[in-house]
């Protein structure tokens, strides 16, 4: 069995491939039973463990994770963790992949796909919000399915802002730190969202016409990322139906009252099969909710598997 690292990733796979592997994935369709998600009770600061497994005739896919939010104070991240490939064939394991960067590539690509649906083709205002390790994923992202021409990003802490905008600079990526969010969001074609915020950041009344709303953070009921004026703005599709009761901005919002389960678009799935429409007119408003799936880990696995097999 072969251990596969971050950097073979990154060297394994482009934006267009993972987006490209997605699309098919979801086309295709996967087995993908429901996640478990166990309290590490013999921690001491609340970790857990989270398993997501896949298949297909192809192979079999398991993400093993774990969150020990301690983690930072001893010098490592919060999650950990890593995705076995097994052979659909026989059973053979034939990699362990890591975890940490997998996610990265594969919630980017999911993003990225559903902007290839629902973004305005000329999109070229992107604004992102937050500046961790998803945010230049997503905007590599993002920019490889629409001609994005400037990256406004905003951050609690300006100084994170600024470190990102200063490092996709040098990657030839024209990016800046803003201050004003409202403003940014207001002149933006693309708005993406990547936080752990546990209150609205994004407020509808800000959306101009034709904007896409991309919301990644939010993975628990108890967060927000916008709030449910911008979830009426517009259609709001998910990745997977699990976004209905586990993605904190259309969770809420459904348990709420303020959004009907009915007036959810579509899926990912229904996207790439053309089940669903997509982007109907330039003017639309168009709001798109991810919390991950392992149907991505399994496509993004098999992904880097196949690249580095044509290489050796």
């Amino acid at each position: 069995m072969r251990s596969i690292g971050a950097d073979e990733i990154d060297a394994a796979l482009t934006p267009d491939r993972m987006i490209d592997a997605l699309a098919t994935a979801f086309r295709a369709g996967a087995t993908a039973p429901t996640r478990h998600h166990h309290a590490i009770e013999t921690a001491p600061d609340g970790a857990s463990l989270l398993l997501m497994p896949a298949w297909t005739a192809d192979y079999v896919g398991v993400k093993i994770l774990t969150l020990f939010p301690g983690n930072p104070a001893r010098g490592l991240d919060t999650i950990q963790g890593g995705v076995l490939l097994c052979d659909g064939r026989d059973g053979r394991p034939l990699a362990l992949l890591d975890g940490a960067r997998l996610t990265l590539w594969r919630t980017a690509a999911a993003s990225a796909l559903a902007a290839r649906h629902l973004a305005r083709g000329d999109a070229a205002q992107m604004v992102m919000v937050g500046s961790g390790a998803l945010a230049p994923a997503l905007i590599r992202a993002h920019a490889a399915v629409r001609p994005i021409r400037d990256v406004a990003i905003w951050n609690r802490r300006r100084e994170g802002a600024e470190r990102l905008a200063a490092s996709l600079a040098a990657e030839g990526i024209p990016a800046r730190p803003v201050t004003d969010l409202a403003a940014a969001v207001g002149e933006a074609d693309l708005v993406s969202c990547a936080t752990l915020s546990t209150a609205p950041l994004v407020r509808g009344a800000w959306l101009r016409p034709g904007t896409h709303l991309d919301l990644v953070g939010a993975f628990t009921p108890a967060m927000r990322e916008a709030d449910d004026a911008a979830l009426l703005r517009g259609p709001v599709y998910v990745d997977t139906p699990d976004a209905l009761g586990k993605g904190g901005d259309v969770a809420v919002a459904i348990q709420s009252g303020a959004l009907a389960p009915a007036a959810i678009a579509g899926d990912l799935a229904a996207l790439c099969r053309g089940e669903a429409p997509g982007r109907r007119s330039p003017d639309e408003i168009t709001v798109f909710k991810s919390v991950g799936a392992a149907i991505e880990d399994l496509a993004a696995a098999a992904a880097v598997w196949e690249s580095l097999a044509q290489r050796s």
